[in-house]
């Protein structure tokens, strides 16, 4: 008994990890963020009237199925991971802004396809400082109906 235990609660630690990062794209300033986001808008835009570039708009990504922005053309990578259960949330953003296509063909291994975690996303910028992370999310959440 005290073994299952000891294995009952290992699992639980070692699958704490998303756990932990759940909390942490929490805890950002929207102002700041949208300074951040300046160096997004080389290929995004958000807001009204906000149109697709290089890449999509992120006018309401919170909550949207990766490669599903409309008129926009994604990458493999990116349109398989949405068909496989890719829905954005904070924590989700927060996790693939440091490395996109590793944060990508990771989802899609741990998903069980990894024979569709091939190719590139478009998304060759990386955000790798926590706390521009966070307070750029933060931004992004006041365009989103999924506060």
């Amino acid at each position: 008994m005290r073994k299952a235990a000891i294995i009952v609660a290992a699992v639980v630690f070692a699958s704490s990890g998303t756990a932990f990062a759940a909390g942490e794209a929490a805890g950002g300033d929207p102002a700041k963020g949208e300074q951040i986001f300046k160096q997004c808008m080389t290929c995004h835009r958000i807001g009204p009237g906000a149109k697709n570039m290089v890449g999509p708009v992120l006018t309401g990504v919170i909550g949207r199925q990766s490669g599903t922005a409309p008129g926009f053309a994604y990458s493999d990578l990116n349109k398989h991971a949405g068909e496989n259960g890719l829905v954005w949330s904070e924590d989700l953003i927060f996790q693939y802004l440091p490395d996109p296509n590793a944060f990508l063909k990771k989802f899609l291994t741990d998903k069980g396809k990894a024979d569709l975690a091939t190719g590139t996303t478009k998304m060759t910028f990386k955000l790798a400082n926590e706390q521009q992370r966070k307070d750029v999310i933060a931004y992004i959440k006041t365009f989103s109906d999924k506060k």
